[in-house]
């Protein structure tokens, strides 16, 4: 894995976003795995400015990682809205290239069989935006899932409902109990992952995930089979790790 570290989340957005255009630079229609939640907002916003200064983003596919099951399409929470308010508005994607699995779908099991085939049918995924739970899952790929696990549904863990009561006014209550993710498998099948993760909370799953053993434990911990992993990290989401895992100038 490679580590770039920002003393701040807006810092580590701003890395990451230039990661992500670099990657993307030589592509003609780039295919983009996207994430919602906290974590990739400050890459978001370092990536809209970028497509304010010049960036073409208009030929780009995206896949989104999940989507709550049994979630109206047109709820504010639903990750069809949140791709659409935070993703393909600002960085210029075409509506029509982008993809959020089915959680409405009368028949969920079946929406994910779609969907990992629409991945495959689409050439696979060039570049993977990621964050991390506190709890180490990627997607919803909670605790226990399995490193070859494919697109499917999964029951989330409380604290992963606990932790996204936030975005539903606090209550806990309202939030799914169930999603429809890409599996583990799914996202290492990715040609290139960026995973950005800012705040103390993420510390001791960012240092695991790293320095850690490969574990269904802890989900994170899978990235290490990939060989194109860039982990950008925050001052505070890199307070755990070890100096032999930080970048040299920043062991010192």
């Amino acid at each position: 894995m490679r580590i770039l570290l920002s003393p701040d989340a807006a810092g580590a957005g701003e890395i990451a976003a230039a990661v992500v255009a670099a990657s993307v630079a030589d592509l003609a229609s780039p295919v983009l795995g996207v994430a919602t939640g906290s974590s990739p907002q400050p890459l978001y916003r370092a990536l809209t400015a970028r497509v304010a200064a010049g960036l073409d983003l208009s030929r780009a596919a995206a896949f989104a990682l999940d989507e709550y099951v049994g979630l109206p399409v047109d709820h504010p929470e639903s990750y069809h809205s949140v791709i659409a308010r935070e993703v393909t508005g600002p960085l210029g994607l075409d509506p029509a290239r982008v993809h959020v699995p089915e959680g409405a779908a009368a028949d969920p099991a079946e929406a994910a069989a779609r969907y990992e085939a629409a991945i495959a049918g689409a050439g696979g995924v060039d570049l993977q935006i990621l964050g991390i739970g506190a709890n180490g899952h990627i997607g919803f790929n909670e605790p226990g899932s399995a490193p070859d696990s494919r697109t499917r549904v999964v029951e989330l863990a409380p604290r992963t409902v606990a932790d996204n009561s936030r975005f539903f006014d606090g209550d806990a209550g309202l939030v799914p109990t169930h999603a429809l993710t890409q599996g583990i498998g799914t996202i290492l099948d990715a040609r290139e992952i960026v995973l950005i993760a800012w705040g103390e909370s993420k510390a001791e799953a960012v240092a695991r995930a790293v320095e850690g053993p490969q574990t269904a434990d802890l989900p994170a911990s899978f990235l290490q089979r990939h060989d194109r992993v860039t982990l950008v990290l925050d001052a505070a989401a890199a307070s755990r790790l070890s100096p032999a895992s930080l970048p040299a100038e920043a062991a010192r």
